[in-house]
């Protein structure tokens, strides 16, 4: 007689079993537990900001650190989570290479940012906390890299957030397709980054045709070294000859949302583990262009967030029935500006919006 299946118990730990030193005697459903811990944490989020790049060394994780210490800076609950595993280098980028995390009750604890005006923090995860050197290798198949993704999300104690940034390993392999699997039905926008030369343009072309094939929402694309200015003469300097496939990128209807001009300033900065916008007026420019960045994406989202708002009242309303109503008069008045009208009842409904959102 088969043995009766274990009840599914909430045993108040937040992380996986896998690091629990009762795993071999506990009668929890293990994979029950593990799938709760991961719709917990993604309930407390507010939005996931997926940083991509099909080719490496574009500056990917450059741009994710940076705009994720723009969102937190610009008073934003806001997580940087460091997905790409065989080249983990969020420590780096925020000067806590050789540092560890723990694993508590709560899930494995984040290390903490503090920006220099003691004004705000960057909870940041990443598997360089595990790791005994900045020079060890993590050479792995795929079998743990699908498990390293689900502690990423589910075994880390993220808290609540308005944002958690990934910064994603190049390509679209077995990360990003664990990653789409676990966020399905989570407010989700991948950030697509670039260089202008042509090789790279290409591959982010891939990248953007993956998403779409995907139904993950690109929010745009941030071109990283796009040109330099002259430390001579102030003048500006293409670096990569401009590449006739930006235009694709645009005519797939994937806006540039910033172009980065290369600054050294901001390499020698992120080898020293300072983000551009805690780094006084050294990187006045870069910061600036990263709050930009940083304001587009909190726009790309409150979009969304308003689209679904104007879906649900016009359900809850019955305006498609009154509309079908209102279009058969039309038909019959064409002295009537009908887009006119349109864009009447659209208004009205956004501004209903407008005004629960602030009620």
């Amino acid at each position: 007689m088969a043995k009766p299946r274990p009840a599914v118990i909430d045993c108040g730990l937040g992380h996986a079993c896998t690091f629990c030193k009762l795993e071999d005697d506990c009668a929890l459903d293990k994979p029950a537990h593990n799938r709760r811990l991961i719709e917990d944490r993604l309930q407390a989020i507010g939005g996931v900001i997926l940083v991509l790049a099909n080719k490496g060394g574009v500056g990917k994780s450059t741009v994710a650190a940076n705009l994720a210490a723009s969102l937190a800076a610009r008073g934003h609950r806001t997580a940087l989570a460091d997905a790409d595993i065989h080249g983990p280098n969020a420590a780096q980028f925020f000067g806590q290479q050789g540092e560890h995390t723990t694993v508590g009750g709560r899930g494995i604890q984040p290390r903490r940012y503090r920006f220099h005006d003691h004004a705000g923090e960057l909870p940041i995860g990443s598997l360089g906390f595990f790791l005994d050197g900045p020079d060890v290798p993590v050479v792995w198949r795929d079998a743990y890299k699908f498990d390293y993704v689900h502690h990423l999300i589910g075994s880390y104690d993220w808290g609540t957030l308005d944002f958690l940034v990934i910064d994603m390993p190049p390509g679209t392999g077995n990360e990003l397709i664990t990653l789409c699997d676990l966020l399905e039905g989570v407010e989700t926008r991948a950030l697509l980054v670039t260089t202008p030369q042509a090789v790279a343009l290409l591959d982010t072309l891939k990248a953007a045709r993956f998403c779409h094939e995907r139904g993950l929402p690109v929010a745009g694309v941030v071109e990283n070294m796009a040109g330099m200015s002259c430390p001579h003469c102030d003048g500006h300097i293409e670096m990569f000859p401009r590449d006739p496939l930006s235009d694709r990128l645009a005519q797939s209807g994937i806006e540039t949302l910033v172009r980065l001009p290369f600054s050294p300033a901001l390499a020698f900065a992120s080898d020293a583990g300072r983000p551009a916008v805690d780094d006084g007026d050294r990187q006045g420019d870069a910061a600036g262009r990263f709050a930009a960045l940083a304001d587009r994406m909190v726009a790309a989202f409150a979009r969304e967030q308003s689209g679904a708002m104007s879906g649900e009242l016009v359900e809850s309303l019955g305006v498609g029935a009154q509309m079908e109503s209102i279009e058969a008069a039309l038909a019959t008045r064409p002295d009537i500006d009908k887009a006119a009208v349109r864009g009447e009842i659209q208004a009205l409904i956004d501004g209903e919006v407008e005004r629960l959102g602030h009620g």
